[in-house]
């Protein structure tokens, strides 16, 4: 593997390593990510109506999305640790095509890197803590679409998702 590859994690002899920020400039950066989770009728309404027998569904996902971010680079090896300043969970119960629960992340830094997979993390944690809360009463539950849609800050500038 060359120097010039973009895959930035891995240095000239092809191993594995974590990218050095030291030198980047500490930016306002921003990443929106969203996924869904599919699920039969009856369970979307359970969730809507706030009688899923473990709780307030959407409540506890939203926590669990929240740690989920703060945890990332426990959970993936060459993530630097980040000062988040901000993470935001936000849920849409929507019917169609298919009964779901959309899941969308804002995640916030000021740093020398980027809060793309605190808001990937987040938004993943969130839809499996919906499944576990869930599985009792559907097992076939479906997480699909999941996506970064916008980042914003440091060196590369401002990207959004192509629909």
């Amino acid at each position: 593997m060359s120097s010039t590859s973009p895959l930035t994690h891995f240095d000239a002899q092809g191993q594995a390593h974590m990218v050095d920020v030291g030198t980047k400039a500490a930016t306002h950066r921003v990443a929106v990510a969203t996924g869904c989770i599919e699920m039969q009728p009856a369970t979307w309404n359970l969730i809507a109506s706030g009688t899923a027998k473990k709780g307030d569904v959407l409540g506890i996902a939203r926590i669990a999305g929240i740690q989920a971010a703060k945890k990332t680079s426990d959970l993936i090896p060459l993530c630097h640790p980040l000062a988040l300043t901000r993470v935001a969970v936000d849920f849409a119960m929507e019917e169609t095509p298919t009964p779901h629960v959309r899941c969308s992340v804002t995640a916030e830094t000021v740093g020398p890197t980027g809060v793309e997979m605190e808001a990937l993390t987040a938004v993943q944690v969130a839809l499996l803590t919906i499944y576990d809360m869930c599985k009792a009463a559907d097992r076939g539950m479906v997480m699909t679409g999941v996506k970064l849609l916008e980042k914003q800050g440091g060196k590369s500038g401002h990207w959004v998702a192509q629909e």
